[in-house]
């Protein structure tokens, strides 16, 4: 196999450990409407308290997140580093795969023009496409590279087998991949990427809200809603054990006196090959949360009382 080639990006490198992830903030569906008010101040609560990694995509509100996130960062920009992603379109009106290399180049442009800048740092595929060729679409990522509209290239929700192939194929320098305390899969693919000197990025940690310890009983989801078909943590079995495992973080967040979101991020943030993590938040108050995350200290025993469901 060959080794992945990582081009030299140091920005990346200084990147805050936790990033602001922006999918709540373009509202619609997923997860209801978000006011521009609500969504400006909490980017702008971000940027305040030295988080220089925002991360969207153009599926995110359909437009939407980006959008926002140009108008938060256009007069901050040399202090931010943005990441978004590619792949997923919305013709026809439903979300479907599309790596074709002339999809990716007209979603680059409008991610440019949405989020009001002439280059994204770090430019991602959002989900492997079975339909077109890896190296059809890495083909072309390394163009837009070599033109200057993107400074990384980074995948998402890939494999250790899907990563390999494409390693062999461009200079991946990012990876994102779910990885909380109620799922533990992605550790192993984290610590492939510290051995090659990937950066791994964790969404997720949060399990879409539930490990705050808020949802005493299954909670009325809307039938669109992503706590619905993607954190599958609130209904039947799978959300007694979340709630248990949230009585934990929860437990282990009075004793330190820190809020839950801390210690669920902290948990995360302790596992070998974790670069950082992607926390989401829906108004300034969250990201004061989030961040408390970095002063986190978990002992052996407190990681083994987190993650003792989840270490397969």
């Amino acid at each position: 196999m060959a080794e992945c080639r990582v081009p030299s990006f140091p920005a990346l490198q200084n990147a805050t450990r936790v990033a602001l992830g922006t999918w709540a903030l373009g509202g619609g569906n997923d997860w209801g409407e978000t006011s521009e008010s609500d969504a400006q101040n909490t980017l702008q609560a971000a940027l305040d308290n030295a988080i220089n990694l925002i991360d969207t995509a153009p599926i995110y509100g359909a437009g939407v997140s980006e959008e926002r996130v140009g108008r938060a960062v256009k007069n901050r920009r040399i202090q931010v580093l943005l990441a978004t992603k590619c792949g997923i379109s919305l013709d026809g009106g439903r979300p479907d795969h599309d790596l074709r290399p002339v999809s990716i180049v007209k979603e680059c442009e409008n991610s440019l023009r949405r989020l009001q800048t002439d280059y994204i740092d770090l430019y991602q595929i959002h989900w492997p496409d079975p339909k077109v060729p890896l190296a059809d679409s890495l083909g072309a990522l390394l163009r837009l590279q070599e033109q200057g509209k993107i400074r990384a290239i980074g995948v998402c929700n890939f494999s250790v087998q899907q990563l390999q192939v494409a390693c062999e194929i461009a200079p991946i320098q990012s990876v994102q991949a779910r990885l909380c305390v109620l799922d533990g899969a992605a550790r192993k693919l984290a610590q492939f990427c510290a051995a090659r000197g990937i950066s791994f990025w964790a969404y997720g940690a949060m399990g879409g809200g539930i490990l705050s310890g808020k949802y005493k009983q299954m909670p009325n989801l809307r039938k669109c809603d992503a706590r619905r078909y993607f954190y599958k943590y609130y209904f039947g079995e799978d959300f007694n054990r979340a709630a248990s495992v949230a009585a934990r973080v929860q437990e282990i967040a009075a004793q330190k006196q820190v809020p839950p979101a801390a210690v669920a991020l902290a948990a995360v943030l302790q596992i070998p090959g974790v670069s950082g993590v992607l926390a989401g938040a829906r108004n300034a108050a969250q990201v004061q949360e989030n961040i408390r995350a970095l002063k986190v200290s978990l002992s052996e025993k407190e990681m083994d009382f987190l993650w003792c469901t989840s270490k397969k």
